[in-house]
């Protein structure tokens, strides 16, 4: 074989070490994809308005918590940096700041929610729908201090390159999440049938366990003594200030991203039930492409952070590449999926009984779903490269390449249905042709080679 392509595998930074920290990743996020992915397939068999109001109020909830988990999951890069550099002492201070930072965020996100759901209440939301959303996103509000906590400890955990224990409390959460649905949301095996209120529940108990389950591994004897954790509770201020400047831009990206997602989704929710019903089928299929991508990210993220702050930047460039090989591959087998079997993949969200809005649904969803196979492969060249810049440090030029991306698609599509009055299909063409042509941006912001000499930690 090439002594190229053995480099390019075995090396560090190569496809192998890549695949030993994102693969778990991509099972982690498969997992937390497939418990989203059942709330909403159980509760299409209730009806389909049960099932948009889940996308609708899963979306406000994520909403709410965006700034903080974007802010929070630069905890994977500034662990990361600082494993590299030698200075493991310093990586369980980082989770401890992140603690501090969701003991503040946790009151302030559920003093928010009166304000927020006045404002939801103006999207225009049928009013069945709008009733059981509400009811599903307050009670997923109270959750948020589990979810948070999940995510600082996973992003820990993946900074310091240990993905297997996030993957293994994922697949725990993904079987909490998907018994108790079966049981709360329907009524079986004795259980109270609580339908949507049932679904909210198994995902906060879902978050709770592996929360729980982290937190053991976490202060494991082992875990304890490598990184000196029994001498990391109290606040500190030089790893505050760089978690706080590197993971602000960061909070703001996913904050700005996720309210310019909700409000592509509301557009579509507003155009009547019809189209909202193909819409959220559409976005359930596409999210199965898309997060388990974000595992990869995290990869790229974590090995460009380690290979960084140890001022290897060949081998840092090595771990974009392998990022990208396997985020190109793992979208092709989707693309494949998309385009041979899009019949198959909206009927299986068809209702027990037979349901018009569906029927009417059906069509548009089949004809939409062909069209997300354009996009698969830009989804890998953008989470790669994105990857890539937050690991090295660059989190200004990812905000504003992510976020202009976004946005862009919100202010087009307005437009589109707004004033030109275009169809459902036409609209969806047009964010597909834009996200398309814009996932080039953060390429060019890696070529550009800022990234280079940007310090985040000292060495």
């Amino acid at each position: 074989m090439n002594p190229k392509i053995i480099n390019s595998i075995k090396f560090p930074g190569g496809i192998w070490e890549m695949t030993m920290i994102a693969l778990p990743m991509v099972v982690s996020f498969a997992c937390d994809t497939a418990m989203t992915f059942t709330d909403r397939l159980f509760l299409s068999r209730v009806s389909p308005v049960h099932m948009n109001a889940t996308m609708a109020g899963g979306i406000s909830y994520f909403l709410m918590m965006s700034f903080f988990l974007g802010l929070i999951g630069y905890v994977t890069a500034l662990v990361a940096q600082y494993l590299g550099a030698g200075q493991k002492f310093q990586c369980s201070k980082v989770l401890t700041q992140a603690g501090i930072i969701i003991l503040f965020a946790y009151p302030l996100l559920l003093a928010s929610r009166p304000v927020f759901l006045h404002v939801i209440s103006s999207f225009g939301f049928s009013s069945q729908q709008l009733v059981l959303q509400k009811e599903y996103f307050n009670l997923l509000m109270l959750g948020t201090v589990f979810s948070l906590g999940r995510h600082a400890l996973s992003s820990f955990f993946s900074g310091i390159g240990h993905t297997r224990q996030v993957m293994l409390a994922s697949l725990l959460a993904m079987a909490v999440n998907c018994s108790l649905n079966y049981c709360l949301i329907f009524g079986n095996f004795g259980f109270p049938r609580m339908g949507i209120q049932g679904a909210a529940l198994g995902t906060i108990l879902a978050s709770m366990s592996a929360c729980v389950f982290l937190l053991v591994i976490y202060w494991g004897k082992n875990n304890r003594e490598e990184f000196a954790v029994s001498h990391s509770f109290s606040f500190n201020s030089a790893v505050m200030m760089k978690l706080l400047r590197f993971g602000t831009p960061a909070g703001v990206e996913f904050a700005l991203n996720i309210l310019a997602f909700s409000g592509i989704v509301f557009l579509f929710h507003a155009q009547g039930a019809v189209t909202a019903t193909a819409l959220t089928i559409v976005f359930n299929w596409d999210m199965v492409t898309f997060v388990p991508l974000i595992g990869i990210e995290i990869g790229v993220t974590s090995l460009v952070g380690r290979y960084k702050g140890a001022g290897n930047l060949n081998i840092a460039k090595r771990a974009v590449r392998s990022g990208l090989f396997l985020g190109l591959m793992y979208s092709f087998l989707m693309l494949i999926l998309f385009v041979i079997f899009p019949e198959q993949l909206v009927n299986f969200f068809r209702p027990d009984v037979g349901n018009e809005i569906f029927s009417a649904a059906r069509p548009l969803a089949v004809s939409m779903v062909k069209l997300v196979a354009i996009y698969v492969i830009a989804e890998a060249f953008l989470i790669v490269f994105i990857g890539a810049l937050r690991g090295a440090g660059d989190t200004f030029w990812a905000m504003v390449i992510s976020v202009s991306i976004h946005w862009i698609i919100l202010g087009v599509l307005y437009c589109a249905l707004h004033y030109f009055h275009v169809r459902a299909f036409v609209a969806w063409g047009i964010l597909v042709g834009i996200f398309t042509l814009m996932s080039i941006l953060p390429y060019w912001r890696y070529c550009h080679g800022a990234w280079k000499k940007i310090q985040v930690v000292e060495t």
